[in-house]
């Protein structure tokens, strides 16, 4: 690898970019921000240099992140599986839904434009055939993985909603509702009102993946 030979540049002229550059900007600006943050003229900032200038290596904003998303899917995990179809499934869907919760700007992505990266379909693609392997056809399993997925995306929108309401405001609406029900109309929940909040933001992805998956799949009977 050459030795990279510093250089100066004329005053006023921005640095040169490179599209790696700007893709780990956009990444750290979206991990840090969110997507609504993102926009050219931010990034450019974030590069001391020119939207102009980004204009050079991507086309849009979309093109930006796919390029992402594509280097993302690069980095992530590909760990071995169980054997067992179910426990792999489960274990696919875990591993899914924790890369998401590590990067929750990678939802908003998917659930708001027709953006995907290619290089993370692999993930799909082991769902899909540790149904069909359990059983199921090729439609069958689609399903099935469709059903966790809306799982997770519905699970994760709600909490990273609902965890920016509570840092901004120091609680949500929905709680304070249900603090406020009488016995007479909501006795079971009135009974768990004082724990509302910290039940809602229990960890139980785990749990509820691995439901899902054994009411979809439940075991295999002899023949």
């Amino acid at each position: 690898m050459r030795e990279a030979v510093p250089h100066t540049r004329g005053v006023g002229r921005p640095p040169r970019l490179s599209l790696d550059a700007i893709i780990t900007a956009a990444a750290r600006i979206l991990q840090a921000e969110g997507l609504e943050k993102l926009s050219m003229r931010r990034l450019a900032n974030e590069l001391s240099s020119t939207p102009m200038a980004i204009y050079h290596h991507v086309r849009d904003k979309d093109e930006l992140l796919v390029h992402v998303l594509e280097s993302q899917a690069r980095i992530m995990p590909r760990p071995e599986f169980p054997a067992d179809n179910r426990e792999r499934l489960v274990a696919a869907s875990i591993l899914l839904y924790d890369l998401l919760a590590e990067r929750p700007w990678i939802v908003e992505v998917l659930t708001g434009d027709d953006l995907i990266a290619p290089s993370a379909l692999w993930i799909v693609e082991v769902m899909i055939e540790a149904a069909v392997a359990h059983g199921n056809t090729v439609e069958e399993a689609v399903f099935i993985y469709r059903t966790i997925w809306f799982y997770i995306v519905g699970n994760l929108i709600i909490r990273v909603t609902s965890t920016r309401r509570r840092t901004r405001t120091g609680t949500v609406h929905q709680d304070e509702v249900v603090a406020r029900l009488t016995p007479d109309t909501h006795p079971r929940l009135v009974e768990v009102a004082g724990r509302w909040a910290e039940l809602n933001t229990r960890q139980t992805h785990r749990q509820g993946l691995t439901a899902i998956v054994n009411g979809l799949m439940p075991a295999r009977r002899p023949a």
